[in-house]
């Protein structure tokens, strides 16, 4: 079995798979960096799918940690929405050039960037929320989670305001977001983004996404999250842009 062997590849890769190893390890928010940082040397969707296998693996270790902590309604509220948006998400990469994926991409992340410097001036979920919001916000993290591996800002912006009890929401996090990785298996099959050079890689890539996701549980003790949440604000805005860049120029073409 090949593995991809482009040392450019691995320049952005291994940043990635750091980050998403921290995201797991406690650092959730940084783990934006991850897609659209691979997406600057390789389809979009592609670079999805390379590290949906880490993520699956590192997702059933978390569902059988917090398999007693988790708050039933949100999921019951959200899922089905998440299915919409993944299907949404399959669809329109469907019939789209992957400068048109790019470039949503980058639109994507420059939006959630904006959102999280204006969300305080925005009115927030009300402590009892609509099943309708639900819906509507899981779709949303559906649909972004299956481009871009970005479906927390929807996620946080319907459950954060509900004051969980804290192993509840991280509990409800880890089902969710486990939940939605799994279906993202199909859409991905569908659009043939697996490949057995691919798989090979994301096993390579596994050992380091396990040895960082330990050093994220250690650093979350250790070290002030604002730095870590300042630093990934900045990265996914000039990763945005830089995507955004690709996209129009792709299109133009």
């Amino acid at each position: 079995m090949t593995i991809i062997t482009d040392p450019l590849f691995y320049a952005v890769a291994i940043p990635a798979v750091v980050f998403l190893g921290l995201s797991k390890g406690g650092f959730s928010g940084i783990g934006m960096v991850s897609t659209p940082l691979v997406a600057l040397v390789m389809p979009p969707l592609e670079a999805a799918a390379i590290l949906l296998p880490i993520l699956l693996v590192q997702d059933a270790f978390s569902v059988f940690v917090y398999r007693r902590v988790w708050d039933p309604w949100n999921l019951k509220v959200m899922l089905p929405g998440c299915v919409i948006g993944i299907g949404v998400a399959w669809l329109f990469a469907a019939h789209v050039s992957d400068a048109a994926v790019r470039l949503m991409v980058g639109v994507i992340a420059i939006g959630f960037i904006i959102y999280a410097l204006i969300r305080h001036l925005l009115p927030g979920e009300p402590p009892k929320p609509r099943a309708s919001h639900g819906v509507f916000w899981g779709a949303l993290s559906g649909f972004t989670t299956t481009l871009i591996q970005i479906g927390a800002p929807p996620y946080y912006a319907f459950v954060l305001p509900q004051r969980l009890e804290k192993m509840v929401y991280v509990g409800t996090t880890v089902m969710f977001f486990a939940a939605a990785n799994a279906m993202k298996v199909v859409p991905y099959v569908a659009l043939g983004q697996f490949s057995t050079a691919g798989f090979a890689t994301s096993l390579l890539l596994f050992p380091l996404a396990i040895a960082t996701n330990y050093l994220g549980i250690w650093l979350v003790r250790v070290t002030p999250e604002d730095i870590f949440y300042k630093i990934t604000n900045v990265l996914v805005l000039l990763l945005g842009l830089e995507l955004t860049r690709q996209g129009v120029m792709g299109l133009l073409k």
